[in-house]
């Protein structure tokens, strides 16, 4: 029986975790915090929960990847999860001209509703919707099919800059803008993140959209249970300080409680460049260690976190944008203290005995980490009264924001929480508040790929900053780690077995 210490007990960890202990090793998941979980981790505030990170999920469609995935896991069967309204998955409201636009489920219902706002558009459309799905088929992964090449050769069109892509299909610049919506998911930037970033996000959340009912850490949770149940160990409040390496093999981890872990592998989830303060100097090539180092990563996000005044505000069943105008969706990352925020993100989660208000809400707006350096050396808790001071100044900005869509939004509110990319930073452990790891770049790959594999054979990586991000990434990502102790194939073709058995 092989062995494993995984660095991290974020959602990366935990599901590499359960594949590896579901299929016989011997896991120990070690994670700095007393909750487990990282972007699944959920806190409490007069009475109510929220998520931290995990608020829109997509791929739980029973037959989906995400599905299957921890269907085979075991642990599908005991998530609380509740579907989007079929009929308006999501919502997009436009200040400048007051349109709100519907978007159902489902491929057909997708483009057939698009089609409706933009007639003189529906070739172009009914092109990009097919195109869009077929890059997505690209993927072998993504649909869990097995490979049989790591070096699979793409279409002319996977590589292409997403905004480009877009503008091939369609003329309407509004509607391009209206395409492109769904960038906050993954940090889309113009002329740089790739059409099959583009596609593959919009073809799982089109396939079908869902909240967590309740809480997200019970994911978390049940995927700890799977760990143990299998024998293995999930292990909190202890933080990895060294990965000791010798002959090139990683033969120990350290902790700060003076833990020491052996086993055959060592996987770190966390961010690399988190990883190589662990590391011995000079154990990884020195053009590796820079490139990571020095790679761009994507932005972050101011998050405000509402609690309503009971029966005052309704609850909506599908997630909700807001822009200011057509043509600033690719421009999230810039900051102009005089308009922002310029879009947001908002939803209100479902609650166990869901009726028709709201119980709270989460409003997302993004922001880049130049917003907050001048605190970067400071702690949670501890960052000073002119943080605390600009904080509230962001968060009155994102309630009249609210109230231009919503008049009287303001007197609704019981009480509120903010977030900052400080915060992501310090309890996600992710570098400048980064959400999706690295920015990817459709003219220079290589710069940002990051593979499960290192120089060290037994040292091997898994998370959000390995192949893909989010909800579907992530999973995806735990597979190629596990599959390179089991070979290629084998976890894939096992979930296959399990499914259609």
């Amino acid at each position: 029986m092989k062995s494993a210490v995984i660095i991290g007990g974020g959602f990366g960890g935990l599901t590499t975790g359960a594949l590896l202990a579901r299929e016989g090793m011997d896991v120990t998941v070690i994670e700095k915090n007393q909750n487990i979980g990282g972007g699944l981790q959920s806190f409490r505030r007069d009475g109510i929960d929220f998520e931290t990170g995990m608020h829109i999920l997509g791929g739980f469609t029973e037959g989906d990847s995400v599905y299957r995935i921890f269907d085979y896991i075991g642990i599908m069967d005991r998530l609380q999860l509740k579907r989007s309204d079929a009929d308006c998955m999501d919502q997009i409201t436009y200040l400048a001209d007051g349109i709100t636009y519907r978007i159902p489920q489902g491929r057909d219902a997708f483009r057939e509703a698009l089609c409706r706002y933009f007639p003189a558009e529906e070739a172009g459309i009914t092109a990009y919707v097919d195109a869009c799905y077929m890059l997505a088929d690209e993927v072998e992964i993504f649909n869990l099919r097995p490979t049989d090449s790591f070096f699979k050769v793409h279409s002319e069109r996977f590589m292409q800059p997403a905004d480009e892509f877009i503008a091939d299909y369609v003329r309407d610049p509004r509607l391009r803008d209206l395409l492109a919506y769904m960038n906050p998911m993954y940090g889309g930037v113009r002329h740089q993140t790739p059409a099959y970033i583009h596609a593959l996000i919009n073809v799982l959340y089109i396939n079908g959209q869902f909240h967590f009912i309740g809480r997200s850490q019970h994911m978390a949770e049940e995927l700890a249970r799977v760990i143990r149940e299998h024998g293995g160990r999930v292990l909190t409040g202890d933080a990895v300080t060294a990965v000791e390496v010798q002959d090139k093999r990683a033969t120990a981890v350290r902790t700060a409680h003076g833990g020491c872990f052996t086993a055959d592998y060592v996987i770190n989830t966390l961010h690399p460049q988190r990883l190589f303060s662990l590391l011995p100097e000079g154990t990884l090539p020195k053009a590796y260690v820079t490139r990571l180092n020095e790679a761009p990563l994507t932005y972050s996000a101011f998050i405000l976190y509402i609690v309503f005044k009971p029966e005052t505000f309704p609850y909506i069943n599908h997630t909700c944008y807001l822009q200011d105008d057509y043509g600033l969706v690719w421009n999230h990352a810039e900051y102009d203290a005089g308009t922002w925020p310029r879009g947001m993100m908002y939803i209100t989660p479902p609650t166990e005995d869901q009726g028709p208000w709201a119980q709270r809400m989460t409003v997302n707006c993004i922001m880049p980490w130049s917003q907050v350096e001048r605190w970067a050396d400071t702690r949670v808790g501890h960052r000073g009264d002119d943080y605390e001071a600009w904080k509230q100044v962001q968060a009155e900005r994102i309630i009249d924001k609210m109230g231009q869509l919503y008049p009287g939004f303001r007197d609704k509110v019981k009480t509120y929480i903010a977030a900052s990319p400080l915060t992501i930073r310090d309890y996600y452990g992710s570098p400048c508040g980064a959400l999706y790891g690295y920015q990817k770049d459709a003219h220079d790959p290589a710069r940002t790929m990051v593979m499960p594999v290192t120089k060290i054979p037994n040292l091997l990586l898994s998370g959000q900053c390995v192949n893909l991000h989010g909800i579907c990434g992530v999973p995806l990502t735990a597979i190629n780690t596990a599959e390179v102790i089991f070979g290629v194939n084998y976890i894939v073709n096992r979930i296959n077995t399990c499914n259609e058995s």
